[in-house]
Protein backbone atom coordinates (compact mmCIF):
# COMPACT_ATOMS: atom_id res chain seq x y z
CA UNK A 1 0.00 0.00 0.00
CA UNK A 2 1.28 3.47 -0.90
CA UNK A 3 2.63 5.56 1.99
CA UNK A 4 0.27 8.50 1.38
CA UNK A 5 -2.74 6.17 1.60
CA UNK A 6 -1.41 4.82 4.89
CA UNK A 7 -0.78 8.32 6.27
CA UNK A 8 -4.21 9.56 5.19
CA UNK A 9 -5.88 6.49 6.67
CA UNK A 10 -4.11 7.02 10.00
CA UNK A 11 -5.33 10.60 10.29
CA UNK A 12 -8.86 9.76 9.15
CA UNK A 13 -9.10 6.97 11.74
CA UNK A 14 -7.73 9.23 14.45
CA UNK A 15 -10.23 11.99 13.63
CA UNK A 16 -13.02 9.40 13.56
CA UNK A 17 -12.06 8.22 17.05
CA UNK A 18 -12.08 11.83 18.28
CA UNK A 19 -15.52 12.45 16.75
CA UNK A 20 -16.86 9.31 18.41
CA UNK A 21 -16.17 10.96 21.75
CA UNK A 22 -13.37 8.59 22.72
CA UNK A 23 -10.87 10.26 25.12
CA UNK A 24 -7.71 11.51 23.43
CA UNK A 25 -5.39 9.07 25.17
CA UNK A 26 -7.62 6.11 24.29
CA UNK A 27 -7.83 7.26 20.67
CA UNK A 28 -4.04 7.24 20.32
CA UNK A 29 -3.71 3.98 22.24
CA UNK A 30 -6.29 2.15 20.10
CA UNK A 31 -4.72 3.47 16.88
CA UNK A 32 -1.18 2.59 17.96
CA UNK A 33 -2.03 -0.94 19.09
CA UNK A 34 -4.18 -1.63 16.03
CA UNK A 35 -1.58 -0.22 13.65
CA UNK A 36 1.32 -2.11 15.23
CA UNK A 37 -0.67 -5.35 15.16
CA UNK A 38 -1.38 -4.93 11.43
CA UNK A 39 2.26 -4.07 10.69
CA UNK A 40 3.91 -6.79 12.79
CA UNK A 41 1.22 -9.47 12.54
CA UNK A 42 1.50 -10.23 16.26
CA UNK A 43 0.92 -8.70 19.67
CA UNK A 44 4.64 -8.01 20.03
CA UNK A 45 3.90 -4.40 19.18
CA UNK A 46 2.33 -4.03 22.61
CA UNK A 47 5.81 -4.30 24.16
CA UNK A 48 6.95 -1.42 21.97
CA UNK A 49 4.04 0.70 23.20
CA UNK A 50 4.68 -0.21 26.84
CA UNK A 51 8.40 0.58 26.59
CA UNK A 52 7.67 3.93 24.93
CA UNK A 53 5.10 4.82 27.58
CA UNK A 54 7.51 3.94 30.39
CA UNK A 55 10.45 5.90 28.96
CA UNK A 56 8.26 8.96 28.40
CA UNK A 57 6.52 8.90 31.78
CA UNK A 58 9.84 8.66 33.63
CA UNK A 59 11.40 11.66 31.84
CA UNK A 60 12.52 14.27 34.38
CA UNK A 61 11.55 17.04 31.93
CA UNK A 62 7.88 16.25 32.50
CA UNK A 63 8.21 17.24 36.16
CA UNK A 64 7.91 20.89 35.11
CA UNK A 65 4.30 20.36 34.02
CA UNK A 66 2.72 19.64 37.45
CA UNK A 67 4.87 22.33 39.04
CA UNK A 68 3.66 25.03 36.63
CA UNK A 69 0.07 23.84 37.08
CA UNK A 70 0.45 23.96 40.87
CA UNK A 71 1.84 27.48 40.66
CA UNK A 72 -1.29 28.71 38.91
CA UNK A 73 -3.60 26.83 41.27
CA UNK A 74 -1.94 28.37 44.34
CA UNK A 75 -2.38 31.88 42.95
CA UNK A 76 -6.03 31.41 42.02
CA UNK A 77 -7.10 29.62 45.21
CA UNK A 78 -5.32 32.02 47.56
CA UNK A 79 -7.31 35.06 46.44
CA UNK A 80 -4.16 36.70 45.08
CA UNK A 81 -5.92 37.30 41.76
CA UNK A 82 -8.06 40.02 43.38
CA UNK A 83 -4.95 41.86 44.62
CA UNK A 84 -3.35 41.80 41.13
CA UNK A 85 -6.67 42.84 39.57
CA UNK A 86 -6.92 45.92 41.83
CA UNK A 87 -3.28 46.83 41.17
CA UNK A 88 -3.64 46.79 37.38
CA UNK A 89 -6.93 48.69 37.59
CA UNK A 90 -5.27 51.34 39.76
CA UNK A 91 -2.29 51.82 37.43
CA UNK A 92 -4.27 52.17 34.21
CA UNK A 93 -5.23 55.81 33.68
CA UNK A 94 -8.72 57.19 33.18
CA UNK A 95 -9.07 57.35 29.38
CA UNK A 96 -11.47 56.14 26.73
CA UNK A 97 -11.69 52.35 26.59
CA UNK A 98 -9.56 51.96 29.73
CA UNK A 99 -11.24 48.68 30.66
CA UNK A 100 -10.08 47.20 27.37
CA UNK A 101 -6.54 48.04 28.45
CA UNK A 102 -7.24 46.58 31.90
CA UNK A 103 -8.59 43.40 30.30
CA UNK A 104 -5.54 42.87 28.09
CA UNK A 105 -3.05 43.73 30.85
CA UNK A 106 -4.75 41.45 33.38
CA UNK A 107 -5.06 38.57 30.94
CA UNK A 108 -1.36 38.89 30.09
CA UNK A 109 -0.31 38.93 33.75
CA UNK A 110 -2.64 36.10 34.77
CA UNK A 111 -1.59 34.08 31.74
CA UNK A 112 2.05 34.47 32.73
CA UNK A 113 1.26 33.40 36.29
CA UNK A 114 -1.02 30.46 35.54
CA UNK A 115 -0.14 29.28 32.02
CA UNK A 116 -3.77 28.28 31.42
CA UNK A 117 -5.77 30.15 28.77
CA UNK A 118 -9.03 28.47 29.77
CA UNK A 119 -8.60 29.40 33.44
CA UNK A 120 -7.87 33.04 32.58
CA UNK A 121 -10.83 33.27 30.17
CA UNK A 122 -13.23 31.75 32.71
CA UNK A 123 -12.04 34.01 35.52
CA UNK A 124 -12.15 37.19 33.43
CA UNK A 125 -15.52 36.24 31.92
CA UNK A 126 -17.08 35.94 35.37
CA UNK A 127 -15.39 38.98 36.97
CA UNK A 128 -14.48 41.68 34.43
CA UNK A 129 -17.05 41.14 31.66
CA UNK A 130 -20.08 42.02 33.88
CA UNK A 131 -18.31 45.24 34.88
CA UNK A 132 -17.66 46.12 31.24
CA UNK A 133 -21.33 45.43 30.41
CA UNK A 134 -22.44 47.65 33.30
CA UNK A 135 -20.36 50.53 31.92
CA UNK A 136 -21.84 50.14 28.40
CA UNK A 137 -18.74 48.79 26.71
CA UNK A 138 -19.26 47.06 23.38
CA UNK A 139 -19.89 43.43 24.30
CA UNK A 140 -18.22 41.84 21.27
CA UNK A 141 -15.07 43.90 21.71
CA UNK A 142 -15.08 43.19 25.46
CA UNK A 143 -15.27 39.44 24.87
CA UNK A 144 -12.64 39.69 22.15
CA UNK A 145 -10.10 41.45 24.38
CA UNK A 146 -10.57 38.88 27.16
CA UNK A 147 -10.13 35.94 24.78
CA UNK A 148 -7.17 37.51 23.01
CA UNK A 149 -5.41 38.26 26.28
CA UNK A 150 -6.13 34.78 27.64
CA UNK A 151 -4.70 33.18 24.50
CA UNK A 152 -1.27 34.57 25.42
CA UNK A 153 -1.02 32.12 28.34
CA UNK A 154 0.60 29.31 26.27
CA UNK A 155 3.15 31.76 24.85
CA UNK A 156 4.38 33.76 27.85
CA UNK A 157 6.30 31.64 30.40
CA UNK A 158 5.66 29.68 32.49
CA UNK A 159 3.79 27.65 29.87
CA UNK A 160 2.78 23.99 30.08
CA UNK A 161 2.30 23.84 26.30
CA UNK A 162 5.85 25.12 25.77
CA UNK A 163 7.18 22.34 28.01
CA UNK A 164 5.19 19.70 26.11
CA UNK A 165 6.32 21.11 22.75
CA UNK A 166 9.95 21.22 23.91
CA UNK A 167 9.82 17.56 24.90
CA UNK A 168 8.18 16.48 21.63
CA UNK A 169 10.41 18.57 19.35
CA UNK A 170 13.63 17.95 21.33
CA UNK A 171 14.26 21.71 21.52
CA UNK A 172 15.67 23.23 24.71
CA UNK A 173 12.71 23.84 27.03
CA UNK A 174 14.50 26.79 28.66
CA UNK A 175 15.09 28.44 25.29
CA UNK A 176 11.51 27.78 24.17
CA UNK A 177 10.08 29.30 27.36
CA UNK A 178 12.23 32.41 27.12
CA UNK A 179 11.62 32.77 23.36
CA UNK A 180 7.92 33.41 24.02
CA UNK A 181 8.44 36.56 26.10
CA UNK A 182 8.93 39.15 23.33
CA UNK A 183 6.30 37.65 20.97
CA UNK A 184 3.83 37.68 23.87
CA UNK A 185 4.55 41.33 24.63
CA UNK A 186 4.30 42.18 20.92
CA UNK A 187 0.89 40.49 20.68
CA UNK A 188 -0.41 42.23 23.82
CA UNK A 189 0.75 45.59 22.44
CA UNK A 190 -0.97 44.89 19.12
CA UNK A 191 -4.23 44.03 20.89
CA UNK A 192 -4.03 47.21 22.95
CA UNK A 193 -3.32 49.34 19.87
CA UNK A 194 -6.30 47.85 18.06
CA UNK A 195 -8.71 48.61 20.92
CA UNK A 196 -7.37 52.16 21.24
CA UNK A 197 -7.84 52.78 17.52
CA UNK A 198 -11.37 51.32 17.64
CA UNK A 199 -12.20 53.56 20.59
CA UNK A 200 -10.83 56.62 18.80
CA UNK A 201 -12.73 56.12 15.52
CA UNK A 202 -15.88 54.66 17.10
CA UNK A 203 -16.54 56.28 20.50
CA UNK A 204 -19.70 54.21 20.93
CA UNK A 205 -17.67 51.08 21.78
CA UNK A 206 -16.58 52.59 25.11
CA UNK A 207 -17.44 55.62 27.28
CA UNK A 208 -14.92 58.44 27.65
CA UNK A 209 -14.93 58.68 31.45
CA UNK A 210 -15.74 55.31 32.92
CA UNK A 211 -14.27 55.53 36.42
CA UNK A 212 -13.93 58.10 39.11
CA UNK A 213 -10.54 59.75 39.47
CA UNK A 214 -8.46 58.29 42.28
CA UNK A 215 -5.58 60.04 44.05
CA UNK A 216 -2.19 58.83 42.88
CA UNK A 217 -1.17 58.07 46.43
CA UNK A 218 -4.02 55.60 46.77
CA UNK A 219 -3.25 54.10 43.35
CA UNK A 220 0.39 53.62 44.28
CA UNK A 221 -0.45 51.90 47.56
CA UNK A 222 -2.84 49.54 45.75
CA UNK A 223 -0.22 48.75 43.11
CA UNK A 224 2.52 48.10 45.68
CA UNK A 225 0.36 45.38 47.28
CA UNK A 226 0.83 43.34 44.10
CA UNK A 227 4.61 43.80 43.94
CA UNK A 228 5.40 40.62 45.95
CA UNK A 229 3.43 38.51 43.47
CA UNK A 230 5.52 39.81 40.57
CA UNK A 231 8.53 38.35 42.36
CA UNK A 232 7.17 34.93 41.44
CA UNK A 233 7.60 35.64 37.72
CA UNK A 234 10.97 37.28 38.39
CA UNK A 235 12.09 34.19 40.32
CA UNK A 236 11.24 31.79 37.50
CA UNK A 237 12.53 33.85 34.58
CA UNK A 238 15.59 35.06 36.52
CA UNK A 239 16.70 31.53 37.32
CA UNK A 240 16.21 30.37 33.73
CA UNK A 241 17.80 33.42 32.07
CA UNK A 242 20.69 33.39 34.50
CA UNK A 243 21.39 29.74 33.76
CA UNK A 244 21.12 29.00 37.47
CA UNK A 245 18.33 26.40 37.18
CA UNK A 246 16.57 24.19 34.68
CA UNK A 247 12.89 24.88 33.91
CA UNK A 248 11.90 22.11 36.36
CA UNK A 249 14.04 23.57 39.14
CA UNK A 250 12.82 27.09 38.36
CA UNK A 251 9.20 25.88 38.46
CA UNK A 252 9.81 24.28 41.87
CA UNK A 253 11.36 27.52 43.15
CA UNK A 254 8.38 29.44 41.78
CA UNK A 255 5.95 27.15 43.64
CA UNK A 256 7.82 27.69 46.90
CA UNK A 257 7.88 31.45 46.34
CA UNK A 258 4.17 31.45 45.46
CA UNK A 259 3.24 29.45 48.56
CA UNK A 260 5.23 31.73 50.87
CA UNK A 261 4.07 35.00 49.27
CA UNK A 262 0.43 33.91 49.04
CA UNK A 263 0.46 32.74 52.66
CA UNK A 264 1.84 36.09 53.85
CA UNK A 265 0.16 38.59 51.50
CA UNK A 266 -2.77 36.55 50.18
CA UNK A 267 -5.25 34.14 51.72
CA UNK A 268 -3.51 30.80 51.28
CA UNK A 269 -4.53 28.41 54.05
CA UNK A 270 -4.21 24.65 54.42
CA UNK A 271 -7.67 23.82 52.92
CA UNK A 272 -6.89 26.01 49.88
CA UNK A 273 -3.50 24.37 49.47
CA UNK A 274 -5.09 20.90 49.60
CA UNK A 275 -7.62 21.95 46.92
CA UNK A 276 -4.76 23.28 44.77
CA UNK A 277 -2.88 19.98 45.10
CA UNK A 278 -5.99 17.97 44.18
CA UNK A 279 -6.68 20.11 41.11
CA UNK A 280 -3.02 19.87 40.08
CA UNK A 281 -3.08 16.08 40.37
CA UNK A 282 -6.22 15.87 38.22
CA UNK A 283 -4.95 18.21 35.48
CA UNK A 284 -1.47 16.66 35.45
CA UNK A 285 -2.85 13.12 35.26
CA UNK A 286 -4.89 14.09 32.21
CA UNK A 287 -1.88 15.63 30.42
CA UNK A 288 0.48 12.79 31.35
CA UNK A 289 -1.94 10.09 30.21
CA UNK A 290 -2.28 11.82 26.84
CA UNK A 291 1.52 12.13 26.56
CA UNK A 292 2.39 8.53 27.40
CA UNK A 293 -0.49 7.07 25.37
CA UNK A 294 0.44 8.97 22.24
CA UNK A 295 4.24 8.82 22.35
CA UNK A 296 4.39 5.72 20.12
CA UNK A 297 2.43 7.54 17.41
CA UNK A 298 5.67 8.76 15.83
CA UNK A 299 7.06 5.22 15.97
CA UNK A 300 3.99 3.95 14.16
CA UNK A 301 4.54 6.54 11.41
CA UNK A 302 8.19 5.55 11.14
CA UNK A 303 7.33 1.85 10.83
CA UNK A 304 4.94 2.58 7.95
CA UNK A 305 7.68 4.54 6.18
CA UNK A 306 5.37 7.54 5.92
CA UNK A 307 7.75 9.95 7.66
CA UNK A 308 10.69 9.12 5.38
CA UNK A 309 8.57 9.33 2.23
CA UNK A 310 7.01 12.62 3.30
CA UNK A 311 10.44 14.17 3.93
CA UNK A 312 11.62 12.92 0.53
CA UNK A 313 8.55 14.38 -1.16
CA UNK A 314 9.04 17.76 0.51
CA UNK A 315 12.72 17.78 -0.47
CA UNK A 316 11.85 17.02 -4.11
CA UNK A 317 9.15 19.70 -4.33
CA UNK A 318 11.80 22.42 -4.56
CA UNK A 319 9.27 25.04 -3.51
CA UNK A 320 10.47 28.41 -2.14
CA UNK A 321 11.18 28.28 1.59
CA UNK A 322 8.63 31.02 2.22
CA UNK A 323 5.88 28.96 0.62
CA UNK A 324 6.95 25.85 2.54
CA UNK A 325 6.84 27.81 5.80
CA UNK A 326 3.34 29.07 5.00
CA UNK A 327 2.10 25.57 4.17
CA UNK A 328 3.57 24.12 7.36
CA UNK A 329 1.83 26.81 9.46
CA UNK A 330 -1.52 26.81 7.64
CA UNK A 331 -2.10 23.10 8.32
CA UNK A 332 -2.04 23.37 12.16
CA UNK A 333 -4.04 26.61 11.97
CA UNK A 334 -6.86 24.81 10.16
CA UNK A 335 -6.68 21.60 12.20
CA UNK A 336 -6.73 23.54 15.47
CA UNK A 337 -10.31 24.52 14.67
CA UNK A 338 -11.33 20.90 15.26
CA UNK A 339 -8.65 19.17 17.36
CA UNK A 340 -7.28 19.73 20.88
CA UNK A 341 -3.98 21.63 20.85
CA UNK A 342 -1.90 19.04 22.70
CA UNK A 343 -3.35 16.23 20.61
CA UNK A 344 -2.53 18.15 17.44
CA UNK A 345 1.04 18.79 18.58
CA UNK A 346 1.49 15.09 19.24
CA UNK A 347 0.16 14.34 15.73
CA UNK A 348 2.20 16.92 13.80
CA UNK A 349 5.51 17.36 15.65
CA UNK A 350 6.86 13.87 14.77
CA UNK A 351 6.07 14.56 11.11
CA UNK A 352 7.33 18.16 11.09
CA UNK A 353 10.58 17.51 12.94
CA UNK A 354 12.50 15.84 10.09
CA UNK A 355 10.94 18.20 7.54
CA UNK A 356 12.14 21.41 9.19
CA UNK A 357 15.57 19.81 9.53
CA UNK A 358 15.60 19.04 5.80
CA UNK A 359 14.46 22.58 4.95
CA UNK A 360 17.13 24.16 7.18
CA UNK A 361 14.74 26.16 9.40
CA UNK A 362 16.02 27.26 12.79
CA UNK A 363 14.22 24.85 15.17
CA UNK A 364 13.74 27.37 18.00
CA UNK A 365 12.38 30.01 15.61
CA UNK A 366 10.04 27.59 13.85
CA UNK A 367 8.66 25.91 16.97
CA UNK A 368 8.08 29.24 18.74
CA UNK A 369 5.96 30.42 15.82
CA UNK A 370 4.29 27.01 15.84
CA UNK A 371 3.45 27.56 19.53
CA UNK A 372 1.95 30.96 18.73
CA UNK A 373 -0.06 29.25 16.00
CA UNK A 374 -1.25 26.63 18.51
CA UNK A 375 -2.39 29.36 20.91
CA UNK A 376 -4.73 30.70 18.21
CA UNK A 377 -6.42 27.30 18.13
CA UNK A 378 -7.92 27.86 21.57
CA UNK A 379 -9.88 30.88 20.32
CA UNK A 380 -10.62 29.75 16.76
CA UNK A 381 -14.23 28.74 15.95
CA UNK A 382 -15.93 26.35 15.95
CA UNK A 383 -14.28 24.20 18.64
CA UNK A 384 -11.79 26.44 20.46
CA UNK A 385 -11.86 25.31 24.09
CA UNK A 386 -11.15 28.82 25.43
CA UNK A 387 -14.29 30.09 23.67
CA UNK A 388 -16.42 27.59 25.56
CA UNK A 389 -14.65 28.33 28.85
CA UNK A 390 -15.60 32.01 28.59
CA UNK A 391 -19.15 31.29 27.46
CA UNK A 392 -19.64 28.93 30.38
CA UNK A 393 -18.37 31.49 32.90
CA UNK A 394 -20.14 34.53 31.43
CA UNK A 395 -23.90 34.11 31.70
CA UNK A 396 -26.16 35.25 28.90
CA UNK A 397 -23.53 35.20 26.16
CA UNK A 398 -24.46 33.36 22.95
CA UNK A 399 -21.78 31.30 21.26
CA UNK A 400 -22.39 33.15 17.97
CA UNK A 401 -21.45 36.41 19.70
CA UNK A 402 -18.29 34.80 21.05
CA UNK A 403 -17.37 33.56 17.56
CA UNK A 404 -17.78 37.01 15.97
CA UNK A 405 -15.93 38.80 18.77
CA UNK A 406 -12.67 36.95 18.25
CA UNK A 407 -12.27 37.32 14.46
CA UNK A 408 -10.35 40.66 14.48
CA UNK A 409 -7.91 39.31 17.05
CA UNK A 410 -7.26 36.17 15.00
CA UNK A 411 -6.32 38.52 12.14
CA UNK A 412 -3.92 40.34 14.50
CA UNK A 413 -2.38 37.00 15.48
CA UNK A 414 -1.77 36.15 11.82
CA UNK A 415 -0.21 39.58 11.18
CA UNK A 416 2.14 39.17 14.16
CA UNK A 417 3.14 35.69 12.98
CA UNK A 418 4.14 37.29 9.67
CA UNK A 419 6.25 39.84 11.58
CA UNK A 420 7.92 37.07 13.62
CA UNK A 421 8.65 35.14 10.44
CA UNK A 422 10.31 38.16 8.80
CA UNK A 423 12.13 39.31 11.97
CA UNK A 424 13.41 36.13 13.67
CA UNK A 425 15.54 38.12 16.13
CA UNK A 426 12.37 39.01 18.04
CA UNK A 427 12.25 35.33 18.96
CA UNK A 428 15.97 34.51 19.11
CA UNK A 429 17.31 37.53 21.02
CA UNK A 430 16.46 36.54 24.61
CA UNK A 431 17.38 32.84 24.17
CA UNK A 432 20.76 34.00 22.86
CA UNK A 433 21.42 35.49 26.31
CA UNK A 434 21.07 32.10 28.02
Amino acid sequence: MEWYIVLSSVFVMLLALFMMGLPIFLSFLVLNLGGLYLLTGSMGGILLVVNSMFSTSTSISLAAIPLFVLLGEILFRSGSVKIIFDAVDALVGNFRARLFAVSIALSTVFGALSGSAMAVAAMMGSSLLPEMDKRDYDRKLSIGTILAGASLAPIIPPSVMAVVLGILSKVSISALLVAGILPGILLASAFLLYTMVRGFFDPSVAPLADSAARPWGERLRTALRAAPFLLIIATILGLILGGVATPTEAAASGCVAAAVICAIFGNLRLPSLIEALRATASITAMIMIIMVSSVSFSQLLNLTGSTFELVRLVSELALPLVLMFVLLQVLPFVLCMFIDQIALMIMLVPIYQPIIGALGFDPLWFWTIFLVNMSIGGITPPFGYTLFALQGAARGVEIQTVYRSVLPFIAIFIAVIAVLAMAPQIILFLPSLL
